[in-house]
């Protein structure tokens, strides 16, 4: 294989690879964090104290923990309600509900 073949290669991938890169943000930009609406160990991030990150809610629907949602859906989400009665719903911020002792 020539050199320009070689670097015609090397740039083809290149271009190919930022392409990828920059349609990513786009995707992301779909998503929202929202809070309260994950099951026990099924968040994405932010579970709060002692807690590392994704996985680690200890509780279902912990206010604290957030889990990505379609942008715009987070606060319609259908959750069950608390057992008080209380209706439950997604929040674009933490939540101090559903805490673990």
């Amino acid at each position: 294989m020539s050199n320009t073949a070689k670097s015609l290669a090397v740039a083809g991938a290149v271009a190919a690879a930022l392409t990828a890169a920059s349609t990513m943000p786009a995707a992301a930009a779909t998503k929202e964090k929202c809070y309260g609406v994950s099951l026990a160990g099924q968040n994405d991030c932010a579970a709060g104290p002692g807690t590392t990150c994704a996985g680690t809610s200890t509780t279902d629907y912990q206010g604290n923990a957030w889990t990505l949602v379609d942008a715009g859906t987070c606060t319609g989400l259908e959750l069950p309600a608390m057992a008080d009665g209380t209706e439950r719903k997604g929040s674009l911020e933490p939540l101090e509900r559903d805490q673990p002792a």
